[in-house]
């Protein structure tokens, strides 16, 4: 036995070794063509993206709707079928509808936009807004922006609920802030600390909004339009990206942040939608140029627009803050039949005003406010009538900001 097993273990190395040579002999027959190894081949480098062509050319005219009603009787109101029929207008038209997303990022050169496009807001926080406003817009596919004063949120009557913009937003609404009380930032109410008043209002209901409804609040708009340097620079300091007054513009990429117009729509003054929708108006304007329009009929008047007085000799006012900053001396009032009158502007409170010295008589006037904005000549008009049988408030109610 032990004979057997020694000649098995003399011959095993042998039987290793040549498994090894046999190996090697392979590997040499791999390479017997004389071919180099082929080397690894390197991957790819990803070519940048380029960035997108901005359009800088591209105008934008953004429009301002309040309530929608079938029976409007106010200057914040608007029939349904007349917001639907201008809705199918932009279309008609030509007329891109962008988000306020897409807006933004159009103005900081991160995305193009048509050459035509209009930005849809709604301000408040009426329900109409969900429940008229809303169900118009889903006919087009447009997408809005909501701009909610948050006191007014889930009080009952006409305005919104929580749970309805909490809706909104799950379906792409866009929310922005409109302050917490809706009131004239430029001055505080009565026994209040004006900064830390106006600090709660533009830092506050950002805070409010994007706690409540877990979003990123970054658009401001001023409530009646009206607003100051130390307003601006509070709002812009909040970390807004834009800010919007009632002055109707057609914008170009560079319009100031801190004022973007917009036109103020209601069915009393069915020209505003027109004069918004008219582009041509801009053929020839420099890209990023604003297009100075007529002011937005949203000014705020005494007489208001479409009022009835008893009194004889009124006194004609306006604020002309939702104008923009207007050159003192190019400040003009006419009212028909009398032509123009002698009234005065303060710059520091934005007021024109003019007291009739003799009675008028029964009957219906036009007061034609012009003035001059960046060099260009902007105008407005409203009506009022002199009724006697009209009743009377005591006195005349003051204009805001007066």
């Amino acid at each position: 036995m032990l004979r057997s097993i020694i000649p098995l273990i003399l011959v095993l190395p042998l039987l290793v070794a040549g498994c090894k040579k046999s190996s090697t002999l392979a590997k040499l027959e791999d390479n017997s063509s004389g071919k180099p190894p082929v080397a690894a081949v390197a991957q790819a480098t990803a070519t940048p993206t380029p960035p997108p062509a901005i359009d800088r050319s591209a105008k934008v005219i953004v429009f301002c709707y309040h309530r929608f009603e079938d029976n409007p009787r106010d200057t914040l109101a608007i029939l349904p079928a007349e917001f639907r029929a201008q809705m199918k207008q932009l279309k008609e038209d030509g007329i891109a509808v962008v988000g306020m997303k897409d807006f933004l990022a159009w103005r900081r050169g991160e995305k193009s936009i048509p050459p035509k496009s209009a930005v849809i807001t709604i301000d408040d926080g009426y329900a109409s807004g969900y429940t008229v406003a809303w169900p118009i817009l889903k006919e087009f596919g447009y997408p809005f922006t909501m701009f909610i004063y948050t006191n007014y949120v889930n009080v009952g009557g006409k305005s919104i609920t929580w749970a309805q913009l909490e809706q909104m937003r799950d379906a792409g609404v866009d929310i922005e802030s409109h302050t917490i009380s809706h009131h004239d930032l430029r001055h505080a109410p009565r026994g209040q600390d004006y900064t830390a008043w106006l600090h709660n209002e533009i830092f506050g209901s950002k805070d409010i909004l994007e706690q409540k409804l877990g979003i990123n609040i970054v658009a401001f708009a001023f409530p009646y339009g009206t607003h100051n340097e130390t307003v601006r620079k509070m709002a812009m300091e909040a970390g807004y990206q834009a800010l919007f007054t009632v002055y109707g513009q057609h914008m170009g990429i560079d319009a100031a942040a801190d004022q973007l117009g917009r036109y103020a729509v209601e069915s009393m003054h069915p020209d505003v939608f027109k004069m918004a929708v008219n582009f041509g108006n801009n053929d020839g304007v420099d890209p990023g140029v604003e297009a100075a329009q007529l002011a937005s009929a949203a000014m705020v008047t005494q007489p208001m627009n479409e009022e009835r007085i008893p009194y004889t000799r009124p006194v004609i006012k306006a604020n002309l803050a939702s104008m923009g900053e207007v050159e003192p001396n190019s400040v003009e009032m006419r009212v028909s039949g009398y032509g123009l009158v002698p009234a005065k502007y303060d710059p520091k409170t934005k007021l024109v005003s003019y007291e009739f010295t003799q009675n008028l008589v029964p009957k219906t006037y036009t007061v034609i406010l012009s003035a001059k904005v960046k060099g260009r000549k902007l105008e407005t008009r409203w009506n009022f009538t002199v009724d006697p049988t009209a009743p009377a408030a005591g006195k005349q109610a003051a204009v805001q900001g007066a």
